[in-house]
């Protein structure tokens, strides 16, 4: 069994003084894969000819495939981009739209993709659906009965959260999925928080699309993230830049773009064997229950509640903060910036016009973790 926590933090170069709950905004990359990406850096500037030339190509294919069988699919199926909503981005610009078309997305989408989905729709006449999440509690038959019911004649692409940025609740995507396929609408799938967190079979999601950060629970260096699409759904889809690659197939449009730095996703292999070093599905599971066990503690010390949502587990969760008076986003802003200059980098969302902490639970992260976090929080309660 491997040892987590105090016994592994110095993986990391985490600030020891400062006290880090919030791994699910951007991850945090362990030493090990930082050597490796700057040992890519030092191959491509040893010879950038043969590098990009005859280097780079395999290295990035070899990538993509182990990468590919990590989440249950195919090497050929997958490519590389910069983060979760470049991945939206391209997905969205590669579709046509027409005026009185609709894009659904959910109320608690995450807000780089509505507004790209916005920007999309304007430029066609199109609009912009929201669907409204049942919160804090919902169940998966409430969540597959909002999409059902959202659903019209001119709804062309459902953009759907694996896992909710700001609230954390896991959808069933399987079930939405097939709902908006039986309504012959395609789903492109925002897995930003999925890999390395969920036990991910991204086919089976049913997705038409599906995107992913692995720069989040993965380690990965910043700037990695997949774009999946099964071959159905390979033809006409581009990247946000065009170049040479342009007309030769999915592959060959999204593996080359021009010259940029392709370490990111070259160390994901790296990435890749610290998750397994550190457990793998053991991690998971044991970050998912972490997390659960924090927010119980912390939600019963304040007396508030938790949002452990339709109660499927993953590596973050809420918790009502005991607040009173005007409950607003520029309120919970202010409360983040506060904690921030306390020590500690919690999140404060807003949701549906409450105030909740936002918890993470990686490898490091222990009981004790949050039990600081709730002193911290108490005194800039008070």
């Amino acid at each position: 069994m491997p040892e987590w926590g105090e016994a592994v933090r110095d993986e990391w170069d985490l600030d020891p003084a400062f006290l880090t709950v919030n791994h699910g905004s951007y991850g945090a990359t362990p030493r090990v894969v930082l050597e490796a990406q700057r040992e890519w850096q030092r191959r491509m500037e040893a010879q950038p000819v043969r590098f990009f030339g005859r280097e780079a190509p395999a290295a990035l294919r070899a990538a993509a495939v182990r990468l590919a069988a990590f989440v249950g699919a195919r090497g050929d199926d997958l490519v590389f981009v910069e983060n979760a909503t470049a991945g939206c981005n391209a997905v969205l610009r590669s579709l046509d739209f027409a005026a009185g078309d609709e894009i659904l997305v959910l109320s608690h989408g995450y807000g780089a993709v509505v507004k790209a989905a916005r920007y999309v729709a304007s430029r066609s006449g199109a609009r912009v659906v929201e669907v409204p999440v049942p919160f804090p509690r919902p169940g998966d038959d409430a969540l597959v009965a909002a999409v059902a019911s959202a659903i019209a004649p001119r709804t062309k692409l459902a953009i759907l959260d694996h896992i909710t940025s700001g609230s954390a609740l896991v959808l069933p995507m399987a079930r939405l999925t097939e709902t908006c396929h039986a309504a012959g609408v395609p789903v492109l799938v925002d897995g930003a928080h999925a890999p390395g967190n969920l036990d991910l079979d991204v086919p089976a999601t049913g997705a038409d699309w599906y995107v992913g950060n692995c720069h989040k629970w993965l380690c990965a260096p910043k700037g990695c993230a997949f774009l999946w699409a099964p071959p159905a759904r390979q033809e006409g889809l581009h990247p946000l830049t065009i170049s040479h690659g342009y007309g030769q197939g999915f592959l060959a449009e999204f593996d080359w773009i021009g010259t940029r730095d392709l370490s990111a996703w070259l160390a994901v292999t790296a990435a890749l064997d610290f998750h397994e070093r550190m457990g793998g599905a053991t991690l998971r599971a044991r970050n998912r229950a972490l997390a659960a066990e924090a927010a119980t503690r912390l939600a019963g010390r304040w007396g508030t509640e938790t949002g452990l949502g339709n109660g499927a587990p993953q590596a973050m969760a809420l918790v009502r903060l005991p607040l009173v008076g005007q409950l607003s986003a520029s309120r919970a802003l202010a409360l983040r910036e506060r904690l921030l200059d306390a020590g500690t980098d919690a999140q404060i969302p807003e949701v549906d016009g409450a105030i909740w902490l936002r918890i993470s639970a990686q490898a490091y992260n222990t009981l004790t973790d949050y039990e600081r976090l709730a002193d911290l929080l108490s005194a800039e309660l008070s």
